[in-house]
């Protein structure tokens, strides 16, 4: 193994469901590159998003903690109505996964979505990233890069991007980009957030789609399954052009390297054999792909039960790097190196869900899990009832109150929902299309 620090690249799919890649289910073939990246890795089947929608899972991956601690991840989600906000986005002198990196020697880039507040306020630049090429807000249409409010939401650094044709292969050529310069003793962490395969519903054949919608990316009247699933395929190619480019560069051996998804998928997703999709605490909302790869520290082919959280990848890869977390802001996300080294290591952790939307609340203890949502509550056995079909509340009261009892104690510390956000909560500006629900 090499005695140098390890290099990280940290891929995001935007909506990807559980089962929509080979090696967690797939029924088309649309992903050989992350099928062998699997093969090559640690496949995790419990792998959880912090959250059902997008902001508030990059809150927790980029902080470690969880984003109930910041305002910004009240608003389900950052839409382009708040460009200019003062208070809703991650503030700059919070520390970061990348700004305590960077200021231990790594270099530091964002390729793809952002998502945690806008400019002159926010922005990635000012919370430790030293480069940035993508959208600023959640999706964004492929080709001619508007925002949900017809903004045009394509950044180099803090300028306006030119056109890049269709934005998944934007988003691959950059991050190939960023690895074939990457400098000799100078370890990185390059976070590729790809939009794909977030509406709208476009495959780089489908220029034609993108004039017929005209902007209005959050329409209902488009896609198919195969379109979805040739983005799945398109971004595939693109992650593969990358894990090609590290081996090119003789960097694959040190190089950390893990995929998973910012919620759980939506409209022509597969989130089998789960039951709830993106904006929901049931396991199809939460539950995601998880893959990693380090030839130098894990094993190839193994597989974990084992439940890791968003946030524990910040606390991972600032304990592979030897970077201390900042005192003043400890991490609630755990370092998962014990899971790496070995698949079987489990500390039995509670964890918790939070979620405005249909007042929902979680809690996964081993393979119990509470629910509340819609003002009913629900006890499940995910051990014997993946789907969450089986209500087990009345069999087992005790169970449940004690459940729940613990989901408040958590809850009270954390800050409550801002009245402002819950007034805010308005689902036709909401980042996912209305016809959905």
């Amino acid at each position: 193994m090499s005695n140098t620090r390890p290099n990280f690249i940290f891929i995001m799919a935007d909506d990807l469901g559980y089962a929509d890649l080979g090696c967690t289910g797939a029924r088309a073939p649309v992903s050989p590159h992350l099928d062998r990246m699997a093969a090559q890795g640690l496949l995790f089947t419990h792998g959880y998003a912090n959250s059902p929608v997008c902001s508030p899972t990059r809150f927790a991956l980029i902080t470690g903690r969880w984003q109930y601690r910041l305002r910004g991840a009240a608003e389900e989600p950052l839409t382009g109505r708040y460009r200019g906000d003062k208070i809703v986005g991650l503030p700059p002198q919070h520390p970061t996964l990348p700004s305590l990196l960077r200021d231990a020697g790594y270099r530091t880039a964002l390729v793809g979505k952002w998502h945690l507040g806008y400019p002159p306020h926010f922005g990635p630049l000012k919370s430790g990233y030293q480069e940035f090429f993508g959208p600023l807000s959640g999706g964004v249409d492929y080709f001619q890069y508007t925002d949900s409010v017809g903004k045009r939401d394509l950044w180099d650094g803090e300028t306006p991007a030119e056109d890049h044709g269709y934005l998944t292969d934007a988003l691959s050529d950059r991050a190939v980009r960023f690895v074939e310069q990457a400098r000799a003793g100078e370890p990185f962490l390059l976070s590729l957030h790809y939009t794909a395969p977030h509406w709208p519903w476009e495959t780089r054949e489908d220029h034609a789609e993108s004039q017929r919608i005209g902007g209005r990316i959050n329409h209902v009247d488009g896609g198919s399954l195969a379109t979805y699933r040739r983005m799945i395929q398109q971004m595939d190619e693109g992650i593969g052009r990358v894990l090609a480019a590290l081996e090119a560069r003789g960097l694959a051996d040190n190089t950390l390297v893990v995929f998973t998804s910012d919620n759980g998928g939506e409209r022509f997703s597969d989130n089998w054999p789960f039951v709830g999709q993106k904006m929901d605490l049931l396991e199809g909302g939460i539950r995601v792909p998880l893959i990693a790869r380090w030839p130098a520290r894990i094993a190839p082919g193994g597989t974990s039960a084992t439940p890791a959280l968003t946030m524990d990848w910040c606390a991972t890869l600032l304990d592979a790097a030897g970077v201390q977390p900042h005192a003043e802001y400890p991490l609630d996300g755990i370092s998962l190196l014990p899971l790496l080294r070995d698949p079987a290591w489990n500390p039995q952790r509670p964890l918790y869900w939070r979620m405005l939307h249909r007042q929902q609340a979680a809690l996964l203890e081993g393979c119990w899990k509470y629910l509340a949502m819609d003002g009913h509550e629900y006890l499940f056995d995910l051990g014997q009832d993946e789907r969450e079909r089986a209500n087990l509340a009345q069999r087992e009261p005790a169970r449940l109150a004690a459940m729940r009892q613990r989901w408040q104690a958590w809850a009270a510390q954390m800050p409550p929902i801002p009245a402002e956000a819950q007034a805010r909560l308005v689902f036709g500006d909401a980042d996912i299309p209305r016809a959905s629900h």
